[in-house]
């Protein structure tokens, strides 16, 4: 009966992939990239391998503390206290790091925490007279602190509200801002379509400064008795935080005996970039191997991502359960990337 009653959602999941398809190419005529013009890019970098496998189509396919950061919704669907963290192999050895922990509270909801991390590694410094560099190391490092509340409130809907705290520093300049990420999640039943939509990083502009942007200068350049060093700095200009607007659908399928699939589709509208759509499914063969196939970023103006595979393996030991996966996503010209992550329900 499962199997029969998963085969006729197929018509409604494929009719809104459909129309998930028909808004984004609807947008494309009016959409302008803005990539690159914004602070906290890094929080645009997803964590979870699962998702990632998956063509980050997590919205509405994400499940418990690891799809917080697609659709915070899902974290409300926790009865156990959760630990997530995942390890992501950047581009030209920039590391990017994740951790998260969820502590149900009963029927008041759940309360999390996440935090992340992004670092270059050391560089050279390096100027216009001496471009072979002075001597000096320094290092990009940004970070992020997350904390939300996830309450559900039926059987079928969840939503989540969450407020963060973003900082970049370069050497000795940096810049903080606030910002806050919302969803929710509806579910038509406990194994059936899955309807999600998120806001994310909604909030103020942010702007350097540091000892990095202090100067020397003289007023009356030439004059007598004119100091030619007066301390100054110089004023950068305020970088919007990037919004981005996720809505999604999933729909398990149970395929009979003990094996399961779930698609998943993603349309996105970021603030500084143009809109996109993301599609993966996942093949969970007796609730513990996994295998994921997904797609990235269709229609997105200039890509250089697409194709995205993994797998993963969840089990239990002594009433703690867990989960490992891993994700390769085909970069271009960028090189391959690949994600770590590690998870425990106890």
């Amino acid at each position: 009966m499962a199997s029969t009653t998963g085969l006729r959602s197929v018509p409604v999941a494929a009719l809104l992939l459909v129309l998930l398809a028909t808004l984004m190419l609807a947008g494309l005529a009016r959409a302008q990239s803005k990539t690159g013009t914004t602070f906290g890019a890094f929080t645009l970098i997803e964590p979870d391998a699962r998702l990632a496998a998956m063509g980050n189509a997590g919205t509405g396919g994400g499940d418990g503390l690891a799809g917080a950061f697609y659709n915070p919704g899902a974290v409300a669907l926790l009865d156990k206290r959760s630990f997530e963290m995942s390890h992501v192999d950047w581009f030209a050895g920039i590391r990017h790091d994740w951790i998260a922990y969820a502590h149900p509270l009963g029927s008041l909801g759940t309360i999390y925490g996440t935090f992340t991390s992004l670092n270059s590694g050391e560089m050279p410094v390096r100027t216009v007279t001496q471009p072979l560099g002075t001597g000096e190391r320094f290092t990009v490092s940004d970070q992020a602190v997350g904390l939300g509340f996830a309450h559900r409130f039926s059987l079928r809907f969840a939503a989540a509200a969450q407020v963060n705290y973003l900082q970049e520093t370069i050497f000795h300049t940096s810049a903080g801002t606030v910002t806050f990420t919302a969803g929710t999640l509806y579910r038509l039943s406990a194994d059936g379509l899955r309807i999600g939509a998120s806001l994310s990083n909604f909030g103020t502009s942010a702007k350097y400064s540091g000892r990095d942007l202090a100067i020397l200068y003289d007023n009356v350049s030439g004059q007598n008795g004119d100091n030619p060093a007066l301390p100054g700095s110089r004023d950068t200009d305020a970088f919007a935080v990037p919004i981005t607007f996720r809505v999604g659908v999933a729909q398990p399928l149970a395929l009979g005996g003990d094996t399961r699939l779930l698609l998943a589709a993603d349309a996105l509208h970021p603030s500084d970039n143009t809109e996109s759509l993301s599609l993966g499914t996942e093949l969970l063969f007796r609730e513990s191997l996994a295998v994921r196939l997904g797609w990235q970023s269709l229609f997105l103006e200039d890509s250089e991502v697409g194709l995205t595979g993994g797998a993963g393996f969840r089990g239990s030991l002594d009433g703690l359960q867990y989960h490992v996966d891993y994700a390769w996503t085909d970069q271009g010209r960028l090189e391959d990337t690949h994600r770590f992550s590690f998870g425990l329900l106890f």
